[in-house]
């Protein structure tokens, strides 16, 4: 027994106050590969969570749970290798050459997770999809292509896959899952899922926001498409666009490796690690540019201090960029992991190091990974530790309370942490076992 375990149960016997149970302590025996799992937590009653006995209860009297607030595991046969996280809803994906490649589970009223079928009722589709179902996709040659990215927006999904261009699925009212908009079209329990095809070049990243698209090229090039009333398209206006259209303003010519949305702010980063911006600015996104609060044309972002840029993440009111060097700053509205003290900020804030566990004992410590959700931020370092902070919506933060957490927090999960998504009050995270 773990000595720490041993303490508290001697505090606890003699009556003593404010004793409080250690975090869960994990250990695997045996060898041999390490296996993949998928790890959920945060709001369960839309079905996102994949746990359908969350929903429903089970026998002996237990009722349904609305709120999972420590990461419990969904069993999957296959090795998912890309997750992604809706309004409400979960996609995952593996990229196996088997017949069923992505599963989707959660809201679909808007069929953002394909087409589902009632079991009782085979004349009605599913509004909540309570486990991982299945999502067929009209693959030419499907033995032969594999699904390599997912991406959630509000109510609409893209898919990726290494030979057969994108599939778009869900709500296509502005145009953002780049194809025609239908005048009164139903998105319920609707069939349709578009491909589209490479362009001049071929796509290698796919980004959803709320209700826009962002793809990116092989060559580094930027398209978009969707509503654009904030400027998060980065055409030059502020309209809708339903087909997909090369984003120029500072970031023409130039080589993106990575793109970040998910409200309706936009992030790109360049193969020199320069950022670039554009959309929503409320919330002082781009406020080292412009006092402008949309911006519709990417502006490059010139921040001080901050070294060569790998990676950048947006939230709603937020975002975050990952250095080289492994140091994560933020900056926008909210909790943004420096203390109660810091809720806006127009410039890139660095969070110390320390919080996510480097110091003279461990300096080889670094964040290797961010991510946003609407209302909150995640990190994944060398080690394969996740660090949470943010809003706690629904418990979406997975620390075991509902409480928000102004400081990274490490999040007690069974397994090394190889990816993570966030969504609006549930995330999931991909792990390998530790042995």
């Amino acid at each position: 027994m773990a000595v720490r375990t041993c303490i508290w149960r001697w505090l606890q016997a003699r009556g003593l106050r404010g004793a409080q149970a250690p975090d869960p302590i994990f250990r695997y025996m045996g060898k041999g590969r390490r296996k993949s799992r998928v790890f959920v937590w945060g709001f369960a009653h839309t079905g996102a969570l994949g746990l359908p006995h969350l929903v429903l209860g089970r026998g002996g009297g237990q009722k349904p749970r609305q709120f999972q607030l420590r990461p419990r595991g969904v069993e999957l046969e296959q090795r998912i290798s890309s997750a992604a996280c809706g309004y409400g809803f979960t996609l995952l994906a593996s990229q196996t050459h088997d017949i069923t490649k992505v599963w989707g589970m959660g809201l679909n009223k808007d069929s953002q997770i394909g087409f589902h079928r009632s079991r009782a009722d085979r004349t009605k589709s599913y509004e909540f999809v309570l486990e991982p179902s299945p999502v067929p996709l009209p693959l030419e040659r499907p033995q032969e292509t594999r699904v390599i990215q997912v991406s959630c927006g509000r109510a609409h999904s893209l898919l990726l896959t290494d030979n057969e261009g994108v599939f778009s699925m869900g709500n296509n009212a502005y145009g953002q899952c780049g194809r025609s908009i239908v005048d009164k079209e139903s998105y319920s329990g609707s069939q349709i899922i578009h491909r589209i095809e490479d362009l001049d070049d071929k796509i290698v990243e796919v980004t959803c926001g709320q209700d826009h698209s962002l793809f990116r090229t092989e060559k580094g090039e930027i398209y978009s498409s969707g509503w654009g009333a904030d400027g998060q398209t980065g055409l030059g206006h502020y309209g809708v666009t339903c087909k997909l259209t090369k984003i120029a303003g500072d970031i023409a010519g130039v080589n993106i490796v990575q793109t970040a949305t998910y409200g309706d702010f936009c992030l790109a980063v360049s193969k020199d690690g320069d950022v670039f911006g554009w959309g929503n600015s409320e919330y002082l996104q781009l406020s080292s540019v412009t006092e402008a609060t949309q911006v519709n044309v990417p502006k490059y972002l010139p921040f001080k201090g901050v070294g060569k840029i790998k990676q950048a993440a947006c939230g709603g009111t937020h975002a975050a960029i990952l250095n080289r060097e492994g140091n994560v700053f933020v900056w926008g509205y909210g909790i943004l992991g420096k203390g109660c003290n810091l809720s806006e900020s127009g410039v890139p804030e660095m969070i110390p190091s320390t919080l996510f566990g480097c110091s003279e004992f461990t300096p080889e410590v670094r964040v290797d990974r961010i991510r946003c959700g609407l209302n909150h931020f995640a990190a994944i370092t060398n080690r394969g530790e996740l660090f949470v902070w943010g809003k706690n919506l629904r418990g979406c933060l997975g620390i075991g309370s509902m409480d928000d957490q102004y400081f990274p927090w490490r999040v007690t999960v069974p397994g090394n942490v190889m990816d993570v998504a966030c969504g609006v009050d549930h995330m999931v995270a991909l792990t390998k076992s530790f042995i």
